[in-house]
C-alpha cells in the first residue's frame, strides 16, 4: 500500500463544531457498520420475495463483505488523489445511493451488483472516520473519541439484526436500506459543514495496477469458490477447480508482485513483524468465526425453531450490554496492562460462549439463547482494541496507515470467508447427522417402531407418519450441525490464544501511539 503524505496538522476543534463533528462521523461508521449485520436476519425475507434459497440470499451479506475488503487498501491511494475529507464525503453519498438502488432490487443479480457497489465505496469510510475523530480532538482526548468511535462499532452490529428483524416483520425488507437514505444524508451534511476546510494534502499517487488487478482476481476467485461450492458439489465440479486454481495462482503471483512493487497496493512486508502477524491473524480469524456465528445463529432460529425475524434479532441484542459498558473501562486500564491479558480473557470467554451454544437442543428456550449472547458482551468490550494494539505496537508512525489498512482488509475478508465456510459446513453437518439419523428408521428398532405405531393411533397414515418423523430427524440434524460449529468455534478461540502469546507488545509513544490506539 503506498505511503501517503502526511496531512495538514489542523487545529482541534471546540464547542458545537466538536459535536457536530463527532456525531457526523460517528453516524457515517454506525450506518457502515450497520449494514454488515441489518441483512443476516432478513435473509428468509429476501431470498423468499426474490424466488431465491436461503443459501443464495446468504450472498447479500459476502458480496458487501468482499467488496468492502477489496477497497478498504485502496484509502490511502485514493486519499492523496482525492483528499480525505472529499473521499469520506464521496464514500457517504454513493453510499446512499447504492443503499437506494439495493432497496429498488427486482432480482438477486441487480442485489448482489448493488451490495458490491455499496461494498466498495463503504471501504475508505471507517479507517477515515478514525483520522477526521482523531484530528479533531486534542492528543490527550483521543482514548476519549476511541471510546466514542468503539462504542458506535459496538452497538451497530446489536442494533442491525433487531432492526432488520422489525422491518422484514412489519414492512417491507428493502427498507432495511432504505434506512441509510435520511442517516447518510444528515451525516454528509455535517461532515461538509464541519470539516470542508480541513482536507489532507492532494497530489498523484502511483496506483499498483497489477497488484490490484490480482488482489480482484484473487479474492473474487476464492469467494466465489466458497459461495458455489456446496451447489456445484466442490471438486467434483469443474467450475469449483477453476475457481480455486485461479485462487491459489494469483494469491501466488499477487504476493510475489507486491513484494517486489515499489509502490504496491499492499504493503505485506508487514508481515515480517512478529507483533503484526500474531495480532492481525488472530483478530482476522477471531472475527471470521464472530461473524460466521452472527449470520449463522439467527438463520437456524428462522430456519428449524420458527423464530421470527424480529425475535431472532432480539436474541442477538444482549451482546450490545456488557460490550458498551465495559468498552470506556477496556480503553482506560489499557494503556496500564499488557493488552495480552485483555485479548486471552476476551478470547475465552468466546470459547466459554460458544461451549455454552453448543449443549443446545430442539427444545432450547429463549432464556438459555440469551444467556451466552449476554456473556459474549463481555468478550466483545476486550477483543478489538486490545488486539489492533498489539497489532500495531512497535511500527513507526509512517506505517500505520498500511498497517492500519492491510490488518482492516484480512479482518473483514475473513468476516465474508467464515461466513460462506459455516454455511457450507452447516449443510454438510446437516447431511451427516441426517444420513445418521436416517439409519435407525427401521421396524427392527423398538423407540421407531413404537413412535410410528403412537402416531398411527393419533390418525396418520403411515406415509403421513414417515413424514412428520422425517421433519423431526431434519430438525435434529440441523440442530447437530450447528452444535458441531459451536464446539468447533470453541476450540478454535482457544487455540487462537497461543498466537496472541506470540506477540511482544512495546510502548508506542507520540503520533505511533495515538494512531495505534485509533486503529480500532
Amino acid at each position: 500500500m503506498a505511503q501517503s503524505q502526511a496531512p495538514i496538522p489542523h487545529p482541534p476543534l471546540e464547542g458545537a463544531q466538536l459535536v457536530i463533528g463527532t456525531i457526523a462521523v460517528s453516524l457515517a461508521v454506525f450506518m457502515n457498520v450497520l449494514d454488515t449485520s441489518i441483512a443476516n436476519v432478513s435473509i428468509p425475507s429476501i431470498s423468499g420475495d426474490l424466488g431465491v434459497s436461503s443459501d443464495q440470499g446468504t450472498w447479500v451479506i459476502t458480496s458487501f463483505a468482499v467488496a468492502n475488503a477489496i477497497s478498504v487498501p485502496l484509502t490511502g491511494w485514493l486519499t492523496e488523489r482525492v483528499g480525505q475529507v472529499r473521499l469520506f464525503m464521496a464514500s457517504i453519498i454513493l453510499f446512499v445511493i447504492s443503499s437506494w438502488m439495493c432497496g429498488l432490487a427486482p432480482t438477486l443479480p441487480f442485489l448482489l451488483a448493488a451490495r458490491v457497489l455499496q461494498g466498495a465505496v463503504a471501504g475508505p469510510m471507517i479507517p477515515l472516520s478514525q483520522t477526521l475523530l482523531l484530528a479533531s480532538y486534542p492528543r490527550a482526548k483521543a482514548p476519549m473519541a476511541l471510546s466514542m468511535w468503539a462504542m458506535t462499532t459496538l452497538i451497530a452490529p446489536v442494533a442491525g439484526p433487531i432492526l432488520g428483524g422489525w422491518i422484514s416483520d412489519n414492512i417491507s425488507w428493502p427498507w432495511i436500506f432504505y434506512v441509510n437514505i435520511p442517516v447518510g444524508t444528515i451525516a454528509a451534511i455535517a461532515t461538509w459543514v464541519i470539516f470542508r476546510n480541513r482536507d489532507s494534502v492532494i497530489r498523484k499517487a502511483p496506483i499498483d495496477g497489477v497488484g490490484l488487478s490480482l488482489l480482484i482476481i484473487w479474492v473474487g476467485s476464492l469467494q466465489v469458490m466458497l459461495d458455489k461450492g456446496k451447489d456445484l458439489d466442490w471438486f467434483a465440479s469443474t467450475t469449483v477447480v477453476v475457481l480455486a486454481l485461479t485462487a491459489v495462482i494469483a494469491l501466488a503471483f499477487f504476493i510475489v508482485w507486491e513484494l517486489t512493487a515499489e509502490h504496491p497496493v499492499v504493503d505485506l512486508s508487514l508481515f515480517s513483524k512478529r507483533n503484526f502477524t500474531g495480532g492481525t491473524v488472530a483478530l482476522s480469524i477471531g472475527y471470521g468465526l464472530y461473524f460466521g456465528n452472527l449470520v449463522l445463529l439467527p438463520l437456524w432460529l428462522q430456519t428449524d425453531l420458527g423464530y421470527t425475524a424480529t425475535n431472532a434479532g432480539l436474541v442477538m441484542a444482549p451482546v450490545g450490554f456488557f460490550a458498551v459498558l465495559l468498552s470506556p473501562i477496556t480503553g482506560k486500564i489499557l494503556p496500564r496492562t499488557d493488552p495480552r491479558y485483555i485479548a486471552t480473557a476476551s478470547f475465552l470467554v468466546f470459547a466459554l460462549c460458544f461451549w455454552m451454544r453448543s449443549r443446545y437442543t430442539t427444545g432450547v428456550d429463549t432464556f438459555s439463547l440469551l444467556v451466552p449472547t449476554l456473556i459474549q458482551g463481555i468478550g466483545m468490550a476486550g477483543f478489538f482494541i486490545p488486539l489492533v494494539s498489539i497489532t500495531l505496537s512497535g511500527l513507526p508512525g509512517n506505517r500505520i496507515p498500511a498497517a492500519s489498512g492491510l490488518s482492516n482488509f484480512v479482518r473483514i475478508m475473513c468476516g465474508g470467508i467464515g461466513t460462506s465456510i459455516f454455511q457450507t459446513a452447516w449443510d454438510h453437518r446437516t447431511i451427516l447427522h441426517h444420513a445418521r439419523l436416517s439409519t435407525q428408521a427401521n421396524l427392527y428398532n423398538p423407540v421407531f417402531d413404537q413412535s410410528i405405531r403412537q402416531m398411527g393411533a393419533a390418525g396418520f397414515s403411515q406415509p403421513q407418519a414417515y413424514g412428520l418423523f422425517n421433519n423431526m430427524v431434519t430438525q435434529q440434524a440441523a440442530q447437530l450441525g450447528v452444535n458441531d460449529l459451536f464446539y468447533v468455534s470453541a476450540g478454535i478461540f482457544v487455540a487462537l490464544i497461543a498466537l496472541i502469546w506470540i506477540t511482544k507488545p512495546e510502548r508506542a509513544g507520540g503520533d505511533a501511539g495515538a494512531a495505534a490506539a485509533a486503529a480500532h
